[in-house]
């Protein structure tokens, strides 16, 4: 494996990555580019899509890729919560109790139809997503860095699903909907997946990786953007504020603080990966639905009229606007540096 520096060229590295993942994974392109945001910003991806889209395959894939290990945990409703998380275990020989880790002790774990579990095992997963730790009889244990939790929810089949607890919703930072390939790339997959098989390659290492998440905490966002951001949130809990009155009846509950503080991490992640150390108006509006669709309570209004968050989330960003020069006000602070000097 070639070692490459991921604080020299940060983009290359993680272009290699993506090739390297898409020797297996064919297209899903957006759906590939957001896992690897929400890595870089040390998030958790929830994704909804029917199955065989290639979910499982792809981060089992990033995870050969980069050298880390990989849990994948089947979600049903017979499932307690030490099935994930780890219980203690009474050895006969020796006469004392020992710790049986579960299977969330992973660089990445996938949580494979999450909402099949009832909410005392979804809740399970609240401590290690947010603390990065779990607590067995009184006991802290942390859990391999980097941690990141995809979680997949099928939305064909009704019957025998629980809801997400709101709680553990506003925990992902983004939600993504996977969609079907297209004709072109659906033939590319069934000659890969009929074809021989291949090695891949790793091309980085975990510490590559915990090298890029600290380098995209210090990409630069203007403050320009943060506003954007908050404004943008606040309009999902009032949209009279920025004139649409017409959509608060539909929308019981917006976004929490989580929601720009998700906005802002994952725009630091997309620049990294397009090969900037600052962030763009256009990194931001890409990213908006992804982290806040999941965030919004629509009302019996909305659903009643076939309303989904995506189209509420469009009518927000048609009435607020991106700055378009976000990176001004740093550069008239460099100016009057040099000027001072």
């Amino acid at each position: 494996m070639e070692s490459l520096n991921a604080y020299n060229d940060p983009a290359k590295l993680m272009e290699r990555v993506l090739f390297e993942v898409k020797r297996v994974v064919v297209g899903q392109d957006k759906f590939l580019e957001r896992v690897m945001v929400a890595l870089l910003a040390e998030g958790h991806l929830l994704v909804e899509g029917v199955p065989g889209l290639a979910k499982t395959l792809t981060v089992k894939t990033l995870a050969s890729v980069v050298q880390g290990s990989f849990k994948r945990i089947q979600f049903t409703p017979d499932l307690v919560p030490a099935d994930l998380i780890g219980t203690r275990i009474f050895n006969q020989k020796t006469g004392e109790f020992a710790t049986s880790l579960g299977p969330v002790f992973a660089n990445l774990l996938l949580a494979d139809e999450i909402n099949r579990a009832p909410a005392k095992v979804q809740s399970a997963l609240l401590e290690v997503m947010q603390e990065r730790q779990v607590t067995i009889a009184g006991e802290t244990h942390k859990v391999p860095l980097p941690f990141v939790v995809m979680a997949t929810q099928n939305p064909i089949e009704t019957e025998g699903t629980y809801p997400l607890p709101e709680a553990q919703v506003d925990r992902f930072m983004m939600k993504v909907v996977v969609e079907y390939p297209n004709a072109d790339e659906e033939f590319v997959i069934a000659q890969r997946v009929t074809g021989e098989r291949f090695e891949l390659s790793p091309v980085a290492t975990l510490e590559a990786l915990a090298g890029l998440q600290k380098m995209c905490r210090e990409v630069y966002v203007d403050p320009a953007l943060v506003r954007y951001a908050v404004n943008v949130v606040v309009a999902t809990r009032d949209p009279v504020i920025c004139g649409l009155s017409d959509i608060k009846k539909y929308i019981t509950f917006g976004a929490s603080p989580r929601g720009t503080i998700g906005l802002v991490e994952a725009s630091r992640a997309l620049a990294l990966m397009r090969g900037r150390r600052y962030v763009l108006s256009e990194d931001m509006v890409d990213l908006v639905f992804d982290v806040l669709r999941h965030r919004l309570v629509l009302s019996y209004d909305a659903i009643a009229e076939g309303l989904t968050a995506d189209q509420l989330l469009g009518k927000i960003l048609g009435k607020i606007s991106a700055p378009s020069k976000p990176m001004q006000s740093k550069q008239e602070e460099t100016e009057r540096i040099q000027r001072a000097a």
